[in-house]
């Protein structure tokens, strides 16, 4: 213990005494560490982390599995066949998206919501904070309506009043009685929600079709003990039973079980385990660069370790007291990576929330502390170890003749293999991070089958009662377009409904007339709709390629007809004009005629679409949806428009316009269409921007170990240098000379790092488009780039090596 404290008290004394080498070293492992502590806090947030409710391994998401779509929404009578069948699970819960217009004050607002069954929370470990939870009796048909509300909407609409409880609210013209609060901070998939209300109360009669999803999905809690495989057998079973006896709307279709875990996560994790392998190797950087440093330091302390020695000073005191010199600046390291981790963590999640899932449990935890000493003790050996065994093995004689001059070549070597290994480690970085910038690239350059720019979506709610005739809700759609129409500047306007590009999908199933009808909708093949106006075409910006678009001679008293897509048209009329074919669209019951064929619209992004999605589309008319669906128009409906003016100033006067038409309107979720793609490509910016940051400063670490390895060897041959020039040596000799060892070291390194890059970028082939991950260009570039950040930092110590005055050295030594 003496020893040690020893040891602690002379490595303080060299951390002081050196203030401007500290700060770098101590500067370079916060980089590294601060970057991979930042990281995996998002991991352990995201993916590490439990979910936010009691037992929550137990919880599992619910879909249905069609050949269309492997998880589907779910219909409301299955989800009540499979919660009567099942003895895997303990629970089971239905619930949907749904937003209302909350009136009762000076103006309308809109508050997003979820219409979950009896037991919703109660399945998920949770019982409401004030007030009571919905019961069996509240959740159906004729049942006094009720609410929940988030503790977020009760603070902020009630100020937190409890007396709240057991008083009304209006949302949708329909008063609700609020008989509870959720907890506070509760979020369900990431999303806080405003108001929950009984499912079971609502009268819509397509949610008692059992061929008809709305949109409603599941969550379950397993029974104890009961696996996931045993779960997935059962549910098998029970949709196998439906199908014998609902053929028409239950053949074919099956049961998807996921961990909800999983489903919140959805297709992230691979990207997070790439970027935390790319942060393992700037953390190596950085370690690779302060173990350099730290042994050309030992070269000048060779006296000091001779003398050690020569009063009997054993190997293991000299290592001891080097690595405590290390762990010293490991520590100091880590608590400013620990800082920086702090502060880069909090603005990664504030700038790319949309990326990352579960973004709101990302926080610098126990286990972040944890992993955090553990690195820096790591590094601390790691990058301590290799310079303390070399100076532990002193040649007192040789010391002594080399006097000033240090340790000699065998350390240079060996900073010189550290230099290799940040260059080749610098370099697969900055290979990952150009073909990610390549693949970012393509994605903007792709046509995603419309014209984005002055486009400009949004939504729209209108008031409405539960009287309100569908003819009603056409005149007030038609009043709407008037007056959009009317704004100064705007070109184009189209209420919508159904699917919107990269926000939203509906699909439904369709039979070719001439052809033999399926025997049930599941045996139909799907195709993705669109409900537009006359309008779309132009306000998207979309091709027509034959026949005519939807005008507004297609309103309710005309035949229904339809447009269809070129994929649609190849996919199911192949060698043959499908202009007057006609189609059975199930969904709608109704026969359609084909009237044009436009482009195909990239509704799942700009990226390859995945292999289960449905590329088919057709366009049905907006005014020609039958009376049944026309009656819930009036609770939302999307809007695209386009002007040719700034979209920023645009929302002004449409939300006036709403107003004088319909005061009850709300206008809400507006977003130009540049930024709808945007948001499409968000995880994929995640990758390019950490994988740039990432790249970038294990460039900057290298040249640094570079500049310092070429420093000290510029000091270690002064003589050499000297006597060079004094036998006749030009400038530019000695400038060459310094330059090419430095190359050397840099091309050792590009050569790993090329071999590692080729091996490596395999991993990310997911993450790419429209490059290889071997593509020659960026392989090169990124070679070109580092070779040229390498010899800047040579030029400076090989300038100064010309410099040496002949006389000054040889006078020195």
């Amino acid at each position: 213990m003496p020893a040690l404290l020893q040891d602690i008290r002379h490595a303080f004394r060299i951390v002081a005494r050196s203030p401007l080498f500290s700060a770098i070293a101590v500067g370079t492992l916060a980089l590294g560490i601060g970057a991979s502590t930042a990281l995996f806090s998002v991991v352990n947030g995201v993916l590490l982390n439990p979910l936010p409710f009691p037992q929550a391994s137990q919880l599992i998401a619910i879909y249905e599995q069609n050949a269309g779509m492997p998880e589907a929404p779910i219909s409301y009578l299955n989800f009540l066949d499979w919660q009567r069948a099942s003895r895997t699970f303990s629970s089971m819960a239905i619930y949907r998206h749904e937003d209302f217009n909350l009136t009762g004050t000076d103006r309308a607002t809109r508050v997003n919501g979820l219409m979950i069954s009896a037991g919703f929370l109660s399945t998920l470990g949770l019982h409401p904070a004030h007030g009571r939870d919905f019961a069996s009796s509240d959740d159906r048909l004729g049942a006094a309506p009720v609410a929940l509300l988030s503790d977020g909407f009760w603070h902020r609409r009630y100020g937190g009043d409890s007396s709240v409880i057991g008083k009304s609210m209006h949302l949708d013209g329909n008063e609700y009685i609020i008989v509870g609060i959720l907890p506070a901070e509760f979020r369900f998939y990431d999303v806080e929600r405003d108001v929950f209300l009984p499912i079971g109360q609502w009268s819509d009669p397509s949610f008692l079709d059992r061929r008809v999803d709305v949109s409603s999905h599941a969550v379950g809690r397993l029974s104890p003990g009961v696996t996931l495989a045993e779960a997935r057998e059962e549910m098998d079973s029970i949709a196998r039973q439906l199908a014998i006896e609902y053929p028409e709307a239950d053949k074919g279709v099956g049961v998807s079980v996921i961990p909800m875990k999983e489903d919140i996560v959805g297709n992230v994790q691979p990207v997070l385990l790439a970027l935390l392998g790319a942060v393992g190797f700037l953390l190596l950087i950085a370690c690779a660069n302060v173990a350099s440093l730290l042994l050309a330091r030992s070269m000048r302390r060779s006296g000091e370790f001779a003398l050690r020695a020569a009063i009997g000073a054993s190997s293991g005191r000299i290592i001891a007291q080097l690595l405590t010199e290390s762990l010293i600046i490991a520590g100091f390291g880590g608590v400013a990576g620990l800082l920086s981790a702090f502060f880069g963590t909090k603005v990664m999640v504030r700038t790319l929330p949309a990326a990352l899932p579960r973004s709101g449990d990302i926080s610098i935890d126990w286990k972040v502390l944890l992993l955090t000493l553990t690195v820096s003790l790591i590094c601390g050996l790691g990058f301590g170890l290799a310079p303390a065994l070399k100076s532990s093995h002193v040649n007192l004689q040789q010391v002594l003749r080399q006097s000033a001059r240090g340790a000699g070549g065998g350390r240079l070597r060996l900073q010189g293999l550290f230099v290799a290994i940040q260059t080749a480690m610098a370099l697969v970085l900055l290979v990952g991070a150009g073909l990610m910038l390549r693949s970012f690239a393509a994605l903007w350059r792709v046509n995603p089958g419309y014209k984005p720019d002055h486009a400009i979506t949004f939504s729209m709610s209108l008031s409405s009662t539960s009287a309100t005739t569908e003819a009603e809700t056409r005149a007030r759609l038609r009043r709407f377009d008037a007056q959009m129409r009317s704004i100064p500047g705007v070109e184009a306007v189209s209420v919508t409904l159904g699917s919107r590009p990269m926000i939203h999908d509906s699909e439904l199933p369709f039979w070719i007339k001439g052809q033999p009808k399926p025997a049930s909708n599941n045996d139909m093949p799907q195709s993705m709709f669109y409900l537009v106006e006359s309008g779309f075409k132009e306000a998207m910006g979309i091709t027509l390629k034959g026949g005519r678009f939807i005008s507004e001679q297609d309103d309710e008293h005309a035949p229904v007809v339809i447009d269809i897509d070129d994929v649609f048209a190849r996919t199911y009329f192949p060698n043959q004009n499908p202009i007057g074919q006609r189609i059975q669209i199930a969904g709608f019951d109704v026969e359609a005629e084909i009237i044009g064929v436009v482009g195909h619209i990239r509704q799942w992004g700009p990226d390859n679409d995945p292999k289960t999605a449905i590329e088919a589309q057709f366009f049905f008319p907006f005014m020609q949806l039958p009376p049944k669906l026309m009656r819930l128009v009036a609770n939302g409906v999307a809007v695209v428009l386009r002007t040719k003016g700034d979209l920023t100033s645009v929302m002004g006067p449409v939300r006036a316009a709403a107003a004088e038409f319909d005061s009850g309107a709300v206008i809400y979720a507006d977003e130009t269409m540049n930024e709808v793609i945007s948001n499409s490509l968000t995880a994929r910016r995640l990758s390019m921007i950490l994988l740039g940051v990432f790249s970038g400063i294990a460039l900057i670490l290298s040249c640094v170990g570079i500049y310092g390895v070429l420093s000290y060897l510029v000091e270690e041959r002064t003589r050499e240098i000297g006597v060079r020039m004094a036998l006749g040596a030009e400038r530019g000799d000695v400038l060459r000379l310094i330059l090419r060892q430095g190359a050397v070291m840099a091309i050792l390194g590009m050569g790993t790092g090329w071999g590692l890059a080729l091996g490596l970028t395999r991993l990310i082939t997911s993450q790419l488009y429209g490059v290889s991950p071997h593509d020659p260009l960026t392989f090169c570039s990124a070679g070109f780039a580092l070779m040229t950040a390498a010899m800047a930092a040579c030029y400076v110590p090989a300038r100064r090596a010309t410099l040496i005055d002949p006389l000054v050295a040889l006078r020195y030594e």
